[in-house]
C-alpha cells in the first residue's frame, strides 16, 4: 500500500486514478458528513453547484431531506444548515438525506468520485478510515486535502498525516515504506509535531482563524478531536456517501 498526499484537488494527477481515494476537509465538510452519518442520517449527497443541489433535493419530500450550504465559512441563505457538525443532531438528521455544497470539501469529493473506492475522512473518524485501509489493503491510496480555494491548508494536511502515522504504527512499516510522494512524509512530520495539540494547530490555520472570526471556536474544538466516531462515509453511487460504520 502506497499513500499519496495531495494538498488540494487541483494537484491530483489527471491521467490516472488510485484504487482508493480519500477526501479530507477537516474544517468542516468531511467532519460534518461523518457526524451526520454517525447520527443516523440516511446518506450524504455532495454538490459543487448550489443550483444543482436545489434542483435534485426538490425531488425529495421535505421531511426526508436537509440542505446544507456554505460559502466563505458562512451559511447559504435559505438552507437549513451551514457547515457546522455541531448542528447535526440525531433529532434533526435521523433518517434524512443531507444535500451539501461547501466552498472546498465538495470540490475534493467531485474530483475523486470516479475512483473505485471513495471515502470521506476527518480527524474525528480517523480510526475507522485506518481500519478500512488495513483490512482492504488497496495498492494505491490518494489522500486529497480540500485546501482553501486552491491553496494548502494545515488542517487537511495534518489529518492526512494522522492517517499515515496510524498506518505506520499498526504495520511496523516505516514512513518511507508507505509514502508514495514527499507530501506524505511531510504530512506525517506535521502530525508528529502537533498530535498532542491539534486544536492549537487548527487555531493557527488560516481557515481556523476565519472560523474563529465567525464565532466557531466550538467547531474547531470538535473537529480537532481524533477517533471519536466509528463511522466510514463511503461512496455508494456517484456523489452519494453512506455509512459503513
Amino acid at each position: 500500500m502506497k499513500l499519496f498526499v495531495y494538498h488540494t484537488p487541483e494537484l491530483t494527477p489527471t491521467d490516472q486514478a488510485p484504487e482508493c481515494a480519500i477526501a479530507v476537509d477537516v474544517l468542516r465538510a468531511t467532519s460534518t458528513m461523518a457526524t451526520v452519518l454517525a447520527a443516523g442520517g440516511e446518506a450524504v449527497q455532495v454538490f459543487s453547484d448550489l443550483d444543482q443541489l436545489m434542483e435534485v433535493s426538490e425531488k425529495w419530500p421535505p421531511l426526508q431531506r436537509l440542505r446544507a450550504g456554505e460559502r466563505g465559512g458562512a451559511k447559504v441563505a435559505g438552507f437549513e444548515l451551514g457547515n457546522s457538525p455541531l448542528d447535526c443532531t440525531p433529532e434533526l438528521v435521523q433518517g434524512r438525506r443531507l444535500f451539501i455544497s461547501t466552498t472546498n470539501g465538495t470540490r475534493a469529493l467531485k474530483r475523486i468520485q470516479d475512483a473505485p473506492t471513495v471515502i470521506a475522512a476527518a480527524l474525528i473518524n480517523r480510526a475507522a478510515v485506518v481500519k478500512f485501509l488495513l483490512e482492504k489493503q488497496p495498492e494505491t491510496v490518494w489522500i486529497v486535502g480540500s485546501g482553501w480555494e486552491g491553496s494548502f491548508s494545515l488542517e487537511d494536511t495534518v489529518c492526512a498525516g494522522a492517517i499515515a502515522h496510524s498506518i505506520v504504527q499498526h504495520t511496523q512499516l516505516s514512513p518511507d515504506d508507505i509514502a508514495g510522494n514527499d507530501e506524505a512524509i511531510s504530512a506525517i512530520a506535521l502530525y508528529s509535531q502537533w498530535q498532542d495539540n491539534l486544536l492549537g494547530l487548527l487555531q493557527h490555520a488560516s481557515h481556523g482563524k476565519r472560523l474563529l472570526r465567525l464565532d466557531c471556536y466550538e467547531d474547531l474544538k470538535y473537529c480537532s478531536q481524533t477517533d471519536i466516531l466509528d463511522v466510514l462515509p463511503i461512496q455508494q453511487e456517484l456523489g452519494v456517501l453512506k455509512s459503513l460504520g
